[in-house]
C-alpha cells in the first residue's frame, strides 16, 4: 500500500487497513461518509459494502460510487447470512450501539473475522478528569459533552477484552494508539495499554 495514502487517513483506519487481506470481501458497518470503505477499495482492491444509519452519510457514499445501504447496526445485521464476508468492520461505532454484545456477536457471525476500533474510556486523562473535576471527560476521541453524546456505552480496553471472551471470540491482533493516532509500540502488559491508549483496534474471530 502507498505509504503516503495511509498517512492521509485516520489513525484507526490505518491499522484496520493493515489487518485486511487484499481482495477480500468486506462489510463496513457504520461507514459514515465512506472514507474507510473507499480507501480499502482503492488500495486493497476489496469487494466492499457498507451500512450507515444516517441518510446524509448514505447519500455521500453513493455519490462516491460506493455500495452502501441505510441500516441500523442494532437492528439490521440479521439480514446478512452467516459468513457472508471475510471481514466485518465496526470503526468507532461500538460505543454508540444500544446492545454492543449483540452487535459484536453479529459481526462474528457475518464475517469470518471482525475488526473493531473504539475509544478507550480507561485512558489516564479520562480518569484524571473524573478524579479532579468530577465531570465526564471531554477529549479528542471523546469530544462530546455528556448530554449530547451519541456514545451510550463507554468501555475500556480491558472491558472489551472481557466482552470478547464472553462472546467466545479469539483476539488475533490488537493495537492501542496514542493521542496522535500512532500505534503504541512499547512492549507492555495490557493494563498499561488500558492506561495510556487513547483508542484501540482489535482483529477477532470466533473460536
Amino acid at each position: 500500500m502507498n505509504k503516503h495514502m495511509k498517512q492521509d487517513i485516520r489513525g484507526d483506519h490505518r491499522l484496520i487497513c493493515d489487518f485486511i487481506t487484499p481482495g477480500s470481501r468486506v462489510l463496513d458497518i457504520g461507514c459514515e461518509d465512506g472514507t474507510l470503505l473507499n480507501h480499502l477499495m482503492g488500495t486493497l482492491n476489496v469487494d466492499g459494502r457498507g451500512i450507515e444509519l444516517s441518510q446524509a452519510g448514505v447519500n455521500t457514499c453513493v455519490a462516491r460510487g460506493l455500495s452502501v445501504v441505510q441500516g441500523d447496526a442494532d437492528l439490521d445485521l440479521s439480514a446478512y447470512p452467516d459468513g457472508a464476508f471475510d471481514y466485518a468492520i465496526l470503526s468507532q461505532t461500538l460505543q454508540a450501539t444500544k446492545d454492543p454484545k449483540h452487535v459484536l456477536e453479529e459481526l462474528l457471525r457475518i464475517g469470518k473475522k471482525a475488526v473493531v476500533s473504539f475509544p478507550n474510556f480507561g485512558h489516564w486523562r479520562n480518569r484524571l478528569q473524573l478524579l479532579t473535576k468530577g465531570r465526564m471527560p471531554v477529549t479528542d476521541y471523546l469530544p462530546y459533552t455528556w448530554y449530547d453524546t451519541p456514545n451510550i456505552h463507554f468501555c475500556t480496553i480491558r472491558d472489551f477484552m472481557e466482552l470478547a471472551k464472553e462472546v467466545d471470540a479469539k483476539v488475533l491482533k490488537a493495537e492501542a494508539m496514542n493521542a496522535r493516532g500512532k500505534p503504541i509500540t512499547i512492549n507492555a502488559p495490557w493494563w498499561v495499554w488500558n492506561l495510556i491508549g487513547d483508542q484501540a483496534v482489535f482483529l477477532l474471530e470466533r473460536n
